[in-house]
């Protein structure tokens, strides 16, 4: 199946292609691509007798394949093309990395509950998905969720309150600090002998984690550092899911009814042998772990579902099984499960002081990972947002300190219009990487003020700069602000078209609009491409009086006269008629040394 995997300023992405395909900035497009130097209907990706066709529908800024501009190319696997910043790779088929995704459970999965979560899994293999695929059975007291998995990897891990019952012998409370005496203070074999031990396995916990930051690699080295030193028959690793800040883009998929206390998700599951049987887990030993976060040494026995109401067990299985708490900072993470089916006294009490601290251990190397993972995603937000806000700004944005309502909220906001007199015309005449060029050096100088006066760029549409002042972030003074960016943005217009005359190239003329009012301001678009930005009157008068602008000219309307008339000295104009208006509106010229 061919796809393009799209990078631009929004990001990168992968789009599958359908047999024709229109790219463009417009949203009517089959592709959007959310590139300001983009036209709206750009280019067609069309397969023809077999073949993909990439056409260039005339756009002012071309479609180029490295350097060479194009109008029809017929697309080979590996080609990458451009338009405007957008550089968009083809691929004739999807040939990614072949990688297990990570394993689902069913809504219903909730330790100490009467439903069961199920993860296919086997010796030495990754944790496989469930999908969707849900059957009942029959023989469980408890429902069962089923993985979709390759024939013959037929293992699944189930808890269960009902099919398993169990007989605690041992606890043990988990010593995450690890108190080690000092040397004139050791006075046995033993204590010395414990705290090597102690040692010895946190060396070896460490040294095959090392610096993992994959969940599920890193569940899989856990269990092949338990599989090393207890010798056990099964493994299972069970993490929490409650913490979306901390799980989101950690590879680890959850559904809502995952998320809560008590919930756990199975990630990984490890068979000595690799048979093909079931793994039933005792939701009452799970339970008192994250309960009284202790781990417990038990022996577990199948029920036979014949006998449960005469209180009859049928010894089928018996195994001994431990289970221990991933402690981190006096938060659960998860937990370690191991079994083996051998005897019932299979591991003793020093087994489970060694598998608490290979829990320790782990349950760090876990919490290093989410923070790992949560590190990259403010990074990539805070990279995302100082595109459109100030440094100072976008900062308090990431912490929460400053709040982004998705739904939309209203604010006073003062909008900023600045737009170059004679674009189109400049485009005729020049060729469109000079045109580019020119954009991205007015563009640069031009944000940078908006920033130092803290304002918001909502967006750039062609040569068009749209600025707020007043969301997110709301001053006393933004209307002056507002003024006050658009006047040094002339005169910082000023100085870049001396430049421009010396290097021989045309001077930009630009005008600008000022409107202030309340707005709708909020996050808009779909859910692949959301943008902040405001809706209202007050937007549309702004650009209206960006349009009636002549070359140097800042035009502010009524509302934002009023704001600042004791900072600004500006020249009532005659009633101007705008677009989209019934009456015509009073419209003030402000003066300034442009």
């Amino acid at each position: 199946m061919a796809f393009l995997v799209i990078e631009g300023p929004e990001g990168t992405r992968k789009q599958t292609l359908e047999a024709h395909n229109k790219l463009g900035r417009h949203p009517d497009n089959t592709i959007q691509i959310l590139d300001r130097i983009v036209s709206k209907e750009h280019c067609h990706i069309d397969q023809v007798n077999g073949q993909w066709v990439l056409k260039d529908l005339g756009s002012l800024n071309g479609t180029y394949m490295g350097k060479d501009r194009v109008g029809t190319h017929a697309l080979r696997s590996g080609d990458v093309f451009s338009m405007g910043s957008t550089q968009i790779t083809f691929q004739a088929e999807d040939r990614g990395p072949s990688q297990s995704p990570s394993p689902k459970v069913s809504s219903g999965v909730v330790v100490g509950g009467a439903r069961g979560a199920v993860l296919r899994g086997g010796q030495g293999q990754k944790a496989q998905d469930s999908g969707d695929h849900r059957r009942r059975d029959p023989e469980a007291a408890g429902d069962t969720v089923e993985s979709q998995a390759p024939e013959g990897d037929r293992s699944r891990v189930t808890l269960s309150p009902q099919r398993v019952e169990s007989h605690i012998h041992s606890r043990i409370q988990p010593i995450v600090d690890q108190a080690f005496q000092p040397e004139t203070q050791v006075t046995s074999e033993s204590h010395l002998r414990s705290d090597y031990e102690k040692l010895r396995v946190s060396y070896e916990v460490i040294r095959t984690i090392g610096v993992e930051l994959d969940i599920r690699k890193l569940s899989e080295k856990i269990l092949d550092c338990a599989f090393q030193l207890l010798k056990p028959d099964r493994g299972v690793v069970l993490l929490h899911t409650a913490d979306e800040a901390l799980w989101a883009g950690s590879g680890i998929e959850t559904e809502g009814g995952l998320r809560g206390e008590g919930a756990l998700h199975p990630v990984c599951v490890r068979s000595r042998d690799g048979k093909d049987e079931e793994v039933v887990l005792s939701s009452t030993i799970t339970s008192e772990v994250l309960r009284d976060r202790a781990g417990i040494l038990s022996s577990d026995a199948s029920m036979d579902a014949r006998f449960e109401g005469a209180h009859s067990i049928i010894m089928q299985g018996i195994r001994s099984t431990m289970a221990v708490p991933l402690l981190y900072s006096g938060q659960v993470l998860g937990m370690l499960v191991v079994d083996s089916q051998v005897a019932t006294n299979a591991f003793t009490d020093k087994d489970l002081e060694l598998f608490q601290n290979i829990a320790n251990q782990a349950a760090i190397a876990v919490q290093n990972s989410l923070f790992a993972g949560k590190l990259e995603r403010e990074a990539r937000t805070r990279q995302r947002f100082e595109r459109l806000l100030s440094p100072a700004i976008a900062e308090q944005v990431v912490s929460g300190k400053v709040e982004i309502q998705k739904s939309g909220e209203l604010r006073d906001t003062t909008i900023l219009f600045t737009d170059i007199r004679g674009f189109t015309a400049m485009g005729e005449a020049h060729s469109p990487q000079s045109i580019v060029d020119m954009l991205n050096e007015y563009f640069e100088q031009m944000v940078e003020i908006i920033f130092r006066h803290e304002g918001t760029l909502d967006k750039f549409v062609g040569d068009e700069i749209m600025a707020l002042f007043g969301s997110p972030v709301s001053h006393v003074d933004d209307a002056e602000r507002a003024v006050r960016t658009a006047v040094e943005m002339f005169e910082c217009l000023k100085v870049l078209n001396e430049t421009r005359t010396r290097r021989g190239e045309p001077p930009m003329e630009v005008g600008a609009g000022i409107s202030s009012g309340e707005v709708v301001a909020g996050y808009l678009g779909s859910s692949r491409a959301l943008e902040y930005t405001v809706i209202g009157d007050v937007v549309n008068t702004g650009a209206r009086l960006c349009s009636k602008a002549g070359p140097g000219e800042i035009l502010v309307g009524e509302s934002t006269y009023d704001r600042i008339r004791d900072s600004f000295e500006c020249e009532l104009l005659p009633p101007t008629q705008v677009k989209g208006k019934a009456k015509p509106l009073n419209v003030y010229r402000v003066v300034h040394g442009s």
